[in-house]
């Protein structure tokens, strides 16, 4: 019985995961403006992997693969924002014309 329960919550967890990353996709695609696709890619990435790897862990048992993917999710959540953010900062230093994506209130 307790075998099923970490099965189905693992799958809950993996489903999670796979709904966010279609999130991200759609972002990816729906935005125009560099920066606002890289905000949707690098919250996927942070959170989607999170997730999906939580529900593997859950799924697998608590072993010491269960400690390695624990780890990887650290890494993950460490790399992925620091990286994203490095990119981000480039595309706004190098960008000639940074008013042309901002939203400007006319009066």
């Amino acid at each position: 019985m307790a075998e099923w329960v970490c099965f189905i919550a693992g799958m809950l967890f993996l489903l999670t995961g796979l709904v966010i990353f279609a999130i991200e996709l759609y972002g990816a695609y729906r935005y125009d403006y560099v920066l606002n696709r890289m905000h949707m890619a690098a919250f996927g990435d942070t959170f989607g992997i999170g997730v999906s790897l939580l529900g593997l862990m859950i799924i697998n048992g608590f072993h010491f693969s269960t400690l390695k993917l624990a780890l990887i999710i650290i890494f993950l959540w460490c790399a992925s924002p620091v990286s994203s953010h490095l990119i981000a900062r480039l595309e706004a230093a190098t960008n000639e014309n940074p008013e042309a994506h901002m939203e400007v209130e006319k009066k």
